[in-house]
C-alpha cells in the first residue's frame, strides 16, 4: 500500500485533529492556565497494578502519565498548568487503546474536582463545536449533546443499578466476589478486589455506560482504587475521583490530590506489595514526589484526558487508529 493510499481515509479526521488541538490550547489559554513540558523518560514510573510502564534504559521507564512531575511544578508555587504529551502503556490494544497516545493533563491549585469537572465539560464542548460547529458528538447514529451539565453518578450507585452488586469500598475481596457471584457474573479464577471489582464492572457497567445518551461523570471510586486521589471527608471508603464517559467512551480521569506525603507512601508500598504478589515488575516509588509532598502541596485537583479518544468522539471514528497519523503496525 502506498502513503497516499494508506493516508487518504484519514485526511479529513487528521484536520480535525489539528483544529481539536488549536481549541484545546486556546481553551486553556482564556482560562490563564501555562503548558508546560516535563520529561518523557523517568527513574520512578506510575505503581498502580493496572499500568504498565515500558523500559527505556537501564533503571529508566517511559512515562504512563506526566503526573508525578506536574505535582512537583505545583509544590513549587505553580497554579494553574496543562501538559499535551505522548504517554506510554505496554499491552493496551484495541478499538480505544494504543500503547503510544497523547494526554492532555491539567491541574488547578488550589482548587477543588468540582472545578476540573467544569473544566471537563466546557473543554469538550469546545472542541466538538471547533471540529462540528456545535456541542454535539455521533456515536454509532446516536446524538450526545456534550453542551449541557453531564449526569453524575457514584460508583455504587451504578454497581447496585446494573450488576446488581452492593460495594462499600472497603469489604474484603473475599466478601465482594460472594457478592459478585450471587449476582450471576463469574470471578473466575479472581482473587484480588480490583479484579474482582472490575470483572463486575466491564461486565454489566461498561456496556450500561455505552447505551447511556448523555455524558457521565462517575464519581466516589472505592479507596482501594484510589491511586493519588484523597480520602472523601464524607466518606473515608471512597475518595474524590470521577472518570469521564461519552457513549460508553472512558475519555478522562480525574483525582481531588492526595496531599499527605505519609498516605501516600503507605499507599506506593501497598501497590508494590501487590505488584509483586501478581509477578509484576517493582519500579522504585518517586522519592522526589513525596519529598514534594512533604514540602507542602497545595489544595488541587487533576485530570487526564485522552486526546486521541477525544478526537475520535467529536470526528464518530470507530477505532483510534483512525485518528492516528501512524499506528503501531504502520511503522
Amino acid at each position: 500500500m502506498t502513503e497516499r493510499d494508506r493516508l487518504a481515509p484519514r485526511l479529513a479526521r487528521l484536520g480535525a485533529r489539528s483544529r481539536a488541538l488549536a481549541a484545546l490550547r486556546g481553551f486553556f489559554a482564556a482560562r490563564d492556565f501555562v503548558e508546560v513540558e516535563t520529561p518523557l523518560r523517568v527513574r520512578a514510573p506510575a505503581l498502580e497494578v493496572h499500568l504498565a510502564a515500558m523500559t527505556a534504559g537501564p533503571g529508566a521507564w517511559l512515562i504512563t502519565s506526566p503526573e508525578y512531575q506536574m505535582k512537583r511544578l505545583l509544590a513549587g508555587g505553580m497554579e494553574r498548568i496543562y501538559q499535551v504529551c505522548k504517554c506510554f502503556r505496554a499491552d493496551e490494544h484495541g478499538r480505544h487503546h494504543a500503547d503510544e497516545f497523547t494526554m492532555v493533563e491539567w491541574y488547578r491549585a488550589p482548587a477543588a474536582l468540582d472545578q476540573i469537572a467544569a473544566d471537563t465539560e466546557a473543554l469538550v464542548a469546545e472542541v466538538a463545536r471547533a471540529v462540528r460547529g456545535e456541542p454535539v458528538v455521533e456515536i454509532e447514529g446516536r446524538r450526545i449533546d456534550v453542551g449541557r451539565p453531564w449526569r453524575r453518578l457514584t460508583v455504587a450507585e451504578i454497581m447496585a443499578e446494573h450488576a446488581g452488586v452492593t460495594v462499600r469500598g472497603d469489604e474484603p475481596a473475599e466478601e465482594l466476589a460472594a457478592a459478585v457471584a450471587a449476582a450471576g457474573i463469574d470471578v473466575g479464577t479472581a482473587t484480588h478486589w480490583d479484579d474482582v471489582f472490575f470483572t463486575a464492572f466491564v461486565e454489566r457497567v461498561d456496556p450500561a455506560l455505552a447505551r447511556m445518551d448523555e455524558p457521565v461523570l462517575l464519581t466516589d471510586w472505592p479507596v482501594r482504587l484510589g491511586a493519588l486521589a484523597r480520602r472523601s471527608p464524607a466518606n473515608p471508603a471512597v475518595v474524590e475521583r470521577f472518570e469521564a464517559y461519552v457513549g460508553g467512551i472512558e475519555l478522562a480521569n480525574a483525582f481531588g490530590e492526595l496531599t499527605d506525603p505519609v498516605e501516600q507512601r503507605t499507599r506506593f508500598e501497598a501497590d508494590l506489595a501487590s505488584r509483586a504478589a501478581r509477578g509484576l515488575a517493582t519500579p522504585p516509588i518517586d522519592e522526589r514526589l513525596v519529598a514534594a509532598l512533604a514540602e507542602g502541596l497545595p489544595p488541587c485537583a487533576g485530570i487526564a484526558l485522552g486526546v486521541d479518544r477525544l478526537v475520535m468522539l467529536v470526528t464518530g471514528a470507530r477505532d483510534i487508529r483512525d485518528v492516528l497519523t501512524f499506528a503501531a503496525d504502520e511503522l
